[in-house]
């Protein structure tokens, strides 16, 4: 599908030709017919875009000090890897439109293909042939309402929010700083609501144009736009000023406050300066508000991603409702948007609809309209390159499914080096697999997994979706003939741990789980530091993971299973790997916290028993301070210690002496693992971790969560 994208590095534009989104639980999948190009805040993206790396960091002074810290723990080239990747990647741009629904995921009970719907959402309602939209973010299209006017579904939203914060009632006296498209909207909803309405813009056709649309006067924004609003309201001032005009400038918000009355409501919708000036507001008494965009849901993923609605009853106006209500002032010939259209360009010329707004055009405009042929057939799958024909068995031919941020930074850097050849690689949104396959010269992307599992040529399944996926993608390579590398976790519940074993255990396949820490240097050096021991071992592993925030989707039951699952397994195979013994019993306890944005289960101390007499701890924790390294692990036997410091440096114990060893960097056994890998596929070799170490590691996962709830030591 043709799909408008900015390229995070040099902030070119381009039509690009992007696998189709996939279906996906909660979602609708809409076929675009129109999309708008919200001039102001698109522009803003097209600016930034074109800004130079050391323009970049000049501004955003916190990232450069993340990727700082970040190669100071994790080292330069891999941190060097993960900037260029997230600099090599392109950005979707778009967050309103309309179209037809095609399919909708489960969960999605209130579309239906065929239907007619408006969209919104950044990421979601792009400038793309095909979208996949959260439900809550879909409204339906009112009869009357075409799709050129449902595209402006969002804007309108994010007028109608600004217009609900400054609470009017009828006949009262109303500013509207900024007569771009928001602005003009605005204009039109403070009339349908009974005020009167002042327009001020810079922009002398933008102030005609407020006029023709109901305005009850306008002025252009100089030295006596002051005095025109006083004497429009009767000497009184404004009761309330909406500011919908898009500059970094400070002299909105100034003007905002001259001109409004004593005790008097300014609401900041469009982005602005906001270096408020104090004794002005201060001996007025002036409310500020800052609009936050479409309405309540908005940003919270709950809302958007999720589909959690919020109750009728006591969220009247949700973004979702918003939509809703701009939609039917259109329908009802309240409001109009055909007025504001400037300009439409089918989606093939969307380059020269960006031209425009970044001023390479100069030429007046307001409304950009894209248009989209519905009727065009799709393509299933991009090539991005010629395959080659397969000689030979003796080649690992990768076909990637998901590639999220781990994958680009850290497990394609590393089989690139191993010399793979990249086949395939799938994404749920179509998008990262573009990016992905071009960096890595893959021979085609798609946006389904089958697309990967029917290949014959693949030979290595690579699965680094979210969580939720694993298992059943895992199974079903795997009973398609195909090795299979899973990053963790390998499973969320026994049912799908169940499922996945069986197919590894009736294949002649290998199934690998993502357990890298085993294959570090100095965990093989502890093991071997204890080679030949007669007693069990005690370890202590203490880790200081950092917060997550609730609203990650590794904190979502159904998607990231939780970091216990999701991370603390990579903790358990370490310790079996180290005691060559499977855990056998389970006993955690957590804190009890009364701050809400900490959660209790991502604080735990876990006891751990293992089938040769060993025992384990692990303390892992959110709460710490991000100086500290992030794993410690100490191991003790026969009178002899080893100390293994966030996989960077450790220390041996022995006969009263002391020895230390110190890699250049950290090494996580990412790159060790992969060869492991490589040589299960090209050698024929058993997979380096056996099935019943797999399912004893994940089990012993979901026993910690089940120990937590029932305050009982629990059996693997």
């Amino acid at each position: 599908m043709k799909q408008i994208l900015q390229n995070n590095k040099t902030g070119r534009m381009i039509v690009a030709d992007v696998p189709t989104p996939a279906l996906q639980r909660g979602r609708v999948l809409v076929r675009t017919a129109a999309s708008l190009i919200s001039a102001g805040t698109e522009r803003v993206a097209v600016d930034e875009g074109k800004k130079s790396l050391i323009e970049k960091a000049r501004e955003r002074p916190e990232l450069v000090k993340q990727v700082i810290e970040r190669a100071k723990t994790e080292g330069i080239i891999k941190t060097f890897n993960a900037v260029r990747s997230k600099l090599g990647s392109s950005t979707a741009l778009g967050y309103s439109a309309a179209g037809i629904v095609l399919d909708v995921g489960d969960d999605v009970a209130e579309f239906r293909a065929g239907m007619r719907v408006a969209c919104a959402g950044v990421g979601y309602a792009s400038h793309a042939e095909v979208l996949s939209v959260p439900k809550n973010l879909c409204v339906r299209l009112p009869d009357e309402v075409s799709f050129e006017a449902g595209a402006f579904g969002t804007l309108g939203a994010i007028a109608l929010q600004g217009v609900r914060l400054a609470e009017p009632t009828l006949g009262e006296s109303v500013v509207v700083l900024g007569l771009g498209l928001l602005g003009q909207i605005t204009v039109q909803l403070l009339k349908a609501n009974g005020c009167r309405v002042f327009g001020i813009d810079l922009d002398r056709k933008k102030v005609e144009l407020a006029l023709e649309l109901g305005a009850d006067a306008a002025a252009i924004s100089d030295g006596d736009v002051k005095r025109a609003v006083f004497d429009w309201s009767r000497g009184r001032g404004a009761d309330a000023v909406l500011i919908t005009a898009a500059t970094p400038s400070n002299q909105p918000v100034e003007l905002a406050g001259e001109i409004s009355r004593l005790k008097g409501r300014v609401v900041a919708v469009g982005m602005v300066g906001m270096d408020v000036p104090r004794n002005l507001y201060f001996k007025r008494e002036l409310s500020l508000t800052v609009s936050m965009s479409y309405g309540p849901g908005r940003y919270d993923p709950e809302y958007e991603d999720r589909g959690h609605d919020y109750p009728f009853a006591y969220v009247r106006w949700t973004e979702n409702r918003n939509i809703e209500a701009f939609l039917d002032l259109i329908a009802t010939g309240r409001v109009n948007v055909e007025r504001l259209i400037t300009h439409r360009f089918p989606v093939e010329e969307g380059e020269r609809a960006y031209q425009l707004i970044g001023g390479e055009v100069q030429e007046p405009y307001l409304g950009v309209i894209l248009r989209y042929d519905t009727e065009r057939e799709l393509e299933r799958r991009i090539e991005i390159k010629r395959s080659a024909k397969v000689t030979s068995e003796k080649a690992v031919r990768v076909g990637l499914i998901g590639a999220g941020g781990y994958a680009q930074g850290m497990l394609l850097p590393h089989y690139k080096t191993a010399g793979v050849e990249f086949r395939a690689v799938t994404t749920a949104s179509g998008l990262t697999a573009k990016d992905v396959a071009e960096k890595y010269g893959f021979n085609y992307c798609a946006s389904s997994a089958d697309e990967i599992l029917d290949d014959g040529e693949v030979n290595l399944v690579i699965i680094a979706t979210p969580h939720n996926l694993h298992a059943e993608l895992a199974r079903r390579a795997l009973l398609k003939g195909k090795h299979v590398f899973v990053e963790k976790p390998l499973a969320l519940n026994d049912e799908e741990l169940e499922g996945v074993l069986n197919a590894a255990a009736n294949s002649d396949r290998q199934l690998i789980v993502g357990f890298n820490r085993r294959f570090s240097p100095l965990a093989r050096q502890a093991k071997d530091f204890f080679a030949g021991r007669h007693a069990p071992l005690s370890i202590s592993y203490r880790v200081n993971a950092g917060r997550i925030p609730k609203s990650h989707w590794v904190q979502d039951a159904r998607e990231g299973g939780g970091r216990i699952i999701g991370e603390v397994c990579h903790f358990v195979d370490l310790m079996q790997f180290l005691t060559s013994a499977l855990t056998t019993s389970v006993y955690a306890e957590s804190i009890e916290s009364r701050n809400d944005e900490v959660i209790d289960e991502d604080n735990v101390f876990i006891t751990l028993k293992f089938s040769d007499g060993s025992n384990g701890s692990i303390a892992y924790l959110a709460e710490g301070d991000k100086a500290l390294s992030k794993e410690r692990v100490e191991i003790f036997c026969e009178g002899k210690s080893f100390v293994l410091d966030d996989f960077r440096s450790a220390a041996m114990y022995r006969n009263g002496r002391e020895e230390n060893m110190r890699l250049r960097q950290q090494d996580k056994g990412q790159m060790d693992e992969t060869r492991a890998v490589c040589a299960v596929v090209l050698e024929g070799k058993d997979a380096p971790i056996a099935l019943e170490d797999l399912a004893a590691t994940t089990r012993a996962t979901f026993r910690i969560r089940e120990s937590l709830r029932t305050g009982q030591a629990m059996s693997v």
